[in-house]
């Protein structure tokens, strides 16, 4: 059974400040709730950077390349038409319908794959670490995973750092 340490806190100083002193510690992050994106939360978090732009370019790459070779077999060899002594495949004519193709693939796909990723679907009601995360507090959510987590020491590390709240969660909550 894992047991979860969850800290409520207001600020985001308090929230980056005692992150890095979880990771100092040596104490494993579950996961920082907040409100809105915090600039720095990640590299405190010691998270990779994220995959994600790697998969829209390819996306994107997908998207203009399909379009592409849609449109010269489309005009070249599927349909060709000699309008006025026209080349069958023109790049330059190709470029517009390609370039749109590349940006919608790549923004719905980079959707889909983030919903998909974080498990945003439409149908699952989300289980919320706090009440206020939505609106204007921040909770960070700390795991016993072995004897380096003392509840005690941990508490007074999180209230040190400005905690409104601290409580523990044994695995049938968010995290």
């Amino acid at each position: 059974m894992n047991r979860n340490l969850m800290g409520v806190f207001v600020h985001e100083e308090e929230i980056l400040e005692v992150t890095r002193a979880c990771r100092e510690r040596g104490y494993e992050i579950v996961d920082v709730y907040a409100p809105y994106p915090v600039h720095g939360l990640d590299r405190a978090m010691g998270l990779r950077p994220s995959r994600i732009p790697w998969i829209c370019f390819a996306l994107g790459v997908t998207g203009a390349a399909a379009m592409l070779w849609f449109q010269i077999w489309a005009s070249a060899v599927d349909w060709p038409a000699n309008i006025g002594g026209k080349p069958l495949n023109s790049l330059p004519a190709f470029v517009p319908v390609t370039f749109e193709t590349a940006v919608l693939m790549a923004g719905i796909g980079t959707i889909l794959v983030l919903a998909l990723r974080s498990r945003l679907f439409p149908w699952v009601k989300p289980k919320l670490a706090h009440p206020k995360v939505t609106d204007d507090h921040f909770v960070l959510a700390i795991c016993q995973t072995d004897a380096d987590l003392h509840p005690s020491m941990a508490e007074q590390l999180l209230r040190e750092h400005g905690a409104i709240e601290v409580h523990e969660d044994t695995g049938g909550g968010m995290v």
